[in-house]
């Protein structure tokens, strides 16, 4: 045998197992995608590596997590989420193309490019990777969002999303965010609030829906303009009162 040959030898067990390992990985990630079909996710990576943060950091920051049915949430309180976050969030299956060339073009010349993320891509990130500016989390979350996206569907992506998604400092989904920042539940927010909460979305722990900064004022304006044209099912939102006279 050559020196060649009893290299590669040795390699061709690790390659295998390498192989074996991914596959498993794989197929147990493919079966809590299906899994969250049903089941909501008990915690979520960013929630805990959060509450790690604030310990390490001798933080006494409290987690707020409520988790709330899509239908329980006012279709306009989804639309200003959709059209602050990714309005052609009904176009496309996890990846926008056009969101992508439009950030390729628009970031020439500048040192931040702009991001391209998809209300699916976002989830993915949230539900199972972690936070934090990174070109492979930024792979492997454009590989699983199409997969995510199909075995979800849109109405449980955007209701997984909207339960997920960091609000501030220990807050975490729309129902923690009403009761923390408005101290009602999302069933009770008017379009104003709601477009304010969704304007502070790309920097949640930094800003305030109560105190909008300028830019986050401007993108508030547009919301409240752009959400009741985001074409969201109206089946997303069925108020309580419908569904008990339904059921009796």
């Amino acid at each position: 045998m050559t020196l060649e040959q009893e290299r590669k030898s040795h390699c061709w067990p690790w390659v295998r197992k390498a192989g074996t390992a991914a596959m498993w990985a794989a197929a147990s990630w493919l079966a809590y995608v299906l899994a969250l079909r049903i089941f909501n996710p008990p915690i979520t990576p960013l929630i805990a590596l959060r509450a790690l943060e604030y310990q390490i950091e001798d933080r006494n920051v409290q987690t707020e997590w409520e988790w709330v049915s899509l239908q329980d949430i006012p279709l306009h309180v989804q639309q200003s989420v959709v059209a602050a976050e990714d309005a052609r969030f009904m176009e496309h299956w996890g990846i926008d193309f056009s969101a992508v060339e439009d950030a390729i073009d628009d970031s020439e010349g500048r040192k931040r490019p702009r991001g391209a993320s998809t209300i699916t891509m976002q989830t993915v990130k949230n539900v199972f990777l972690w936070p934090g500016r990174s070109y492979v989390r930024k792979f492997i979350e454009a590989v699983m969002a199409p997969v995510a996206g199909l075995v979800w569907g849109k109405r449980r992506t955007l209701e997984i999303y909207l339960n997920v998604i960091e609000w501030g400092e220990g807050v975490y989904g729309i129902q923690a965010a009403s009761r923390h920042y408005f101290g009602k539940p999302v069933n009770q927010l008017s379009l104003s609030q709601a477009a304010a909460l969704a304007a502070v979305l790309p920097a949640p722990r930094r800003l305030s829906p109560t105190n909008l900064s300028a830019v986050s004022r401007q993108r508030y304006d547009r919301i409240v303009k752009e959400a009741s044209a985001v074409p969201l099912p109206t089946h997303f939102y069925v108020p309580a009162s419908v569904r008990r006279r339904a059921r009796s």
